[in-house]
Protein backbone atom coordinates (compact mmCIF):
# COMPACT_ATOMS: atom_id res chain seq x y z
CA UNK A 1 0.00 0.00 0.00
CA UNK A 2 1.50 3.36 -0.66
CA UNK A 3 2.11 6.54 1.97
CA UNK A 4 -0.13 9.24 2.38
CA UNK A 5 2.08 11.07 0.33
CA UNK A 6 3.37 9.19 -2.04
CA UNK A 7 -0.57 8.81 -2.91
CA UNK A 8 -0.93 13.03 -2.63
CA UNK A 9 2.33 13.12 -4.77
CA UNK A 10 0.21 10.70 -7.63
CA UNK A 11 -2.71 12.65 -7.85
CA UNK A 12 -0.98 16.44 -7.98
CA UNK A 13 1.36 15.22 -11.14
CA UNK A 14 -2.38 13.04 -12.58
CA UNK A 15 -4.19 16.73 -11.99
CA UNK A 16 -1.49 18.54 -13.73
CA UNK A 17 -0.68 16.13 -16.24
CA UNK A 18 2.69 16.09 -15.20
CA UNK A 19 5.79 13.72 -14.46
CA UNK A 20 8.41 13.94 -12.17
CA UNK A 21 9.94 10.08 -12.28
CA UNK A 22 11.02 10.56 -8.95
CA UNK A 23 9.26 9.27 -5.55
CA UNK A 24 8.54 11.65 -2.28
CA UNK A 25 9.08 9.12 0.01
CA UNK A 26 12.72 8.22 -1.27
CA UNK A 27 13.46 12.24 -0.70
CA UNK A 28 11.99 12.42 2.92
CA UNK A 29 14.17 12.84 5.90
CA UNK A 30 13.51 12.96 9.45
CA UNK A 31 14.23 15.37 12.30
CA UNK A 32 18.06 13.97 13.26
CA UNK A 33 18.51 14.52 9.36
CA UNK A 34 16.94 17.58 8.86
CA UNK A 35 18.94 19.02 12.09
CA UNK A 36 22.12 17.74 10.74
CA UNK A 37 21.63 20.30 8.03
CA UNK A 38 21.64 23.02 10.89
CA UNK A 39 18.28 24.57 8.99
CA UNK A 40 17.73 28.91 10.26
CA UNK A 41 13.74 27.13 11.49
CA UNK A 42 12.57 23.91 11.72
CA UNK A 43 9.03 24.00 10.39
CA UNK A 44 6.39 21.20 10.63
CA UNK A 45 6.91 20.83 6.83
CA UNK A 46 10.08 21.98 5.08
CA UNK A 47 11.48 21.57 1.70
CA UNK A 48 15.39 21.34 2.05
CA UNK A 49 18.15 22.27 -0.87
CA UNK A 50 21.54 21.81 -1.46
CA UNK A 51 23.41 23.06 -4.34
CA UNK A 52 26.48 21.36 -5.46
CA UNK A 53 27.79 22.38 -8.85
CA UNK A 54 25.72 21.29 -11.51
CA UNK A 55 23.71 19.04 -9.10
CA UNK A 56 20.49 19.90 -6.85
CA UNK A 57 20.34 18.02 -3.19
CA UNK A 58 16.21 17.58 -2.25
CA UNK A 59 15.05 16.80 1.19
CA UNK A 60 11.40 16.88 2.17
CA UNK A 61 10.45 17.14 5.82
CA UNK A 62 6.89 15.98 7.37
CA UNK A 63 6.17 16.02 10.78
CA UNK A 64 5.54 12.48 11.40
CA UNK A 65 2.98 12.88 13.82
CA UNK A 66 0.89 14.26 10.97
CA UNK A 67 1.75 11.37 8.23
CA UNK A 68 0.59 9.09 10.90
CA UNK A 69 -2.58 11.30 11.69
CA UNK A 70 -3.30 10.85 7.77
CA UNK A 71 -2.39 6.97 7.37
CA UNK A 72 -4.74 6.36 10.54
CA UNK A 73 -7.43 9.42 8.77
CA UNK A 74 -7.28 8.67 5.37
CA UNK A 75 -8.33 12.46 4.28
CA UNK A 76 -9.48 10.33 0.87
CA UNK A 77 -12.51 8.83 2.97
CA UNK A 78 -13.01 12.20 4.96
CA UNK A 79 -11.74 15.41 5.49
CA UNK A 80 -12.70 16.77 8.55
CA UNK A 81 -11.31 18.52 12.06
CA UNK A 82 -9.14 15.64 12.62
CA UNK A 83 -7.09 15.72 9.25
CA UNK A 84 -7.72 18.97 7.93
CA UNK A 85 -4.54 20.82 9.16
CA UNK A 86 -2.40 17.72 8.97
CA UNK A 87 -3.71 17.22 5.22
CA UNK A 88 -2.79 21.21 3.86
CA UNK A 89 0.76 20.33 5.59
CA UNK A 90 1.04 17.18 3.79
CA UNK A 91 -0.36 18.93 0.45
CA UNK A 92 2.16 22.20 0.91
CA UNK A 93 5.25 19.74 1.01
CA UNK A 94 4.29 17.65 -2.12
CA UNK A 95 3.32 20.45 -3.95
CA UNK A 96 6.85 22.11 -3.17
CA UNK A 97 8.68 18.53 -3.89
CA UNK A 98 6.58 18.48 -7.19
CA UNK A 99 7.30 21.79 -8.52
CA UNK A 100 10.58 21.95 -7.60
CA UNK A 101 11.48 18.97 -8.88
CA UNK A 102 9.73 19.96 -12.22
CA UNK A 103 11.88 23.31 -12.58
CA UNK A 104 14.98 21.61 -11.71
CA UNK A 105 14.06 19.08 -14.81
CA UNK A 106 13.70 22.14 -17.48
CA UNK A 107 16.65 24.08 -15.96
CA UNK A 108 14.10 26.40 -14.74
CA UNK A 109 14.84 29.23 -12.05
CA UNK A 110 11.95 29.52 -9.33
CA UNK A 111 11.37 32.07 -6.85
CA UNK A 112 10.38 30.85 -3.28
CA UNK A 113 7.15 32.79 -3.55
CA UNK A 114 6.23 31.24 -7.00
CA UNK A 115 6.63 27.75 -5.09
CA UNK A 116 4.66 28.82 -2.13
CA UNK A 117 2.09 30.85 -4.49
CA UNK A 118 1.41 27.39 -6.31
CA UNK A 119 1.15 25.12 -2.83
CA UNK A 120 -1.16 27.63 -1.35
CA UNK A 121 -3.65 27.10 -4.85
CA UNK A 122 -3.17 23.45 -4.65
CA UNK A 123 -4.40 23.51 -0.95
CA UNK A 124 -7.16 25.16 -2.09
CA UNK A 125 -7.81 22.70 -5.24
CA UNK A 126 -6.87 19.36 -3.13
CA UNK A 127 -9.93 20.37 -0.49
CA UNK A 128 -12.32 21.71 -3.10
CA UNK A 129 -12.47 17.86 -4.94
CA UNK A 130 -12.24 16.25 -1.94
CA UNK A 131 -15.51 14.41 -0.52
CA UNK A 132 -16.70 15.86 2.97
CA UNK A 133 -14.23 18.75 2.47
CA UNK A 134 -15.54 22.19 3.60
CA UNK A 135 -16.82 24.28 0.54
CA UNK A 136 -17.17 28.08 -0.39
CA UNK A 137 -16.22 30.58 2.27
CA UNK A 138 -15.51 27.98 4.66
CA UNK A 139 -13.12 26.93 3.18
CA UNK A 140 -11.55 30.05 2.34
CA UNK A 141 -11.64 30.93 5.87
CA UNK A 142 -9.99 27.96 7.13
CA UNK A 143 -7.08 28.14 4.45
CA UNK A 144 -6.63 32.02 4.20
CA UNK A 145 -8.55 33.75 6.73
CA UNK A 146 -7.56 31.95 10.20
CA UNK A 147 -4.06 31.88 9.53
CA UNK A 148 -1.48 32.07 11.85
CA UNK A 149 1.74 32.60 10.38
CA UNK A 150 4.90 31.50 12.40
CA UNK A 151 6.51 34.26 15.20
CA UNK A 152 10.20 33.04 13.86
CA UNK A 153 9.66 33.92 10.25
CA UNK A 154 11.67 36.49 9.51
CA UNK A 155 10.57 40.43 7.57
CA UNK A 156 10.96 38.78 3.99
CA UNK A 157 9.83 35.44 4.79
CA UNK A 158 6.51 37.11 6.74
CA UNK A 159 5.98 39.09 3.26
CA UNK A 160 6.26 36.01 1.28
CA UNK A 161 3.55 33.91 3.04
CA UNK A 162 1.30 37.03 3.50
CA UNK A 163 1.52 37.65 -0.33
CA UNK A 164 1.14 33.81 -1.28
CA UNK A 165 -1.67 33.39 1.22
CA UNK A 166 -3.53 36.84 -0.38
CA UNK A 167 -3.04 35.87 -3.79
CA UNK A 168 -4.29 32.40 -3.74
CA UNK A 169 -7.45 33.70 -1.74
CA UNK A 170 -7.97 36.06 -4.53
CA UNK A 171 -7.44 33.30 -6.71
CA UNK A 172 -10.10 30.54 -4.98
CA UNK A 173 -12.49 33.18 -4.95
CA UNK A 174 -12.68 33.51 -8.70
CA UNK A 175 -12.33 29.80 -9.17
CA UNK A 176 -15.16 29.16 -6.89
CA UNK A 177 -17.41 31.29 -8.61
CA UNK A 178 -16.82 30.54 -12.03
CA UNK A 179 -16.07 26.93 -11.61
CA UNK A 180 -17.22 25.42 -8.45
CA UNK A 181 -20.53 26.88 -7.80
CA UNK A 182 -21.57 26.10 -11.47
CA UNK A 183 -20.52 22.82 -11.38
CA UNK A 184 -18.37 22.91 -13.88
CA UNK A 185 -14.98 20.96 -12.16
CA UNK A 186 -13.88 19.71 -15.32
CA UNK A 187 -13.61 23.11 -16.81
CA UNK A 188 -11.49 24.65 -13.53
CA UNK A 189 -9.20 21.79 -13.97
CA UNK A 190 -8.49 22.71 -17.89
CA UNK A 191 -7.71 26.31 -15.91
CA UNK A 192 -5.42 24.83 -13.63
CA UNK A 193 -3.28 23.02 -15.50
CA UNK A 194 -2.64 26.13 -17.96
CA UNK A 195 -2.12 27.95 -14.58
CA UNK A 196 0.35 25.78 -13.40
CA UNK A 197 2.71 26.24 -16.20
CA UNK A 198 2.69 29.48 -15.75
CA UNK A 199 5.86 31.63 -14.02
CA UNK A 200 5.11 33.74 -11.33
CA UNK A 201 4.83 36.48 -13.24
CA UNK A 202 2.20 34.88 -15.36
CA UNK A 203 0.41 33.46 -12.37
CA UNK A 204 0.06 36.72 -10.77
CA UNK A 205 -1.13 38.22 -13.88
CA UNK A 206 -3.95 35.69 -14.37
CA UNK A 207 -5.20 36.47 -11.04
CA UNK A 208 -5.48 40.22 -11.10
CA UNK A 209 -7.63 39.51 -14.22
CA UNK A 210 -9.66 36.47 -12.75
CA UNK A 211 -10.65 38.93 -9.89
CA UNK A 212 -11.13 41.61 -11.75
Amino acid sequence: MSSVLARLQGGLEALYRVQTHLAVDQFLVDAHQRGATHPARSPREQLLLRQDDDALAIGLFVDGEAIFNLERNDPGVRLDDGNFSDFCLAVEGVSHFVYLALCASENRRVSALELELQAEVDKFVCCALLAGAPSGRGLRRRLYDDVVFAADLDGDEHDRYRAANAQARRYSVALDRRYVAADRVGDMVTELRWFYRQGLEGKLGHIARRAA
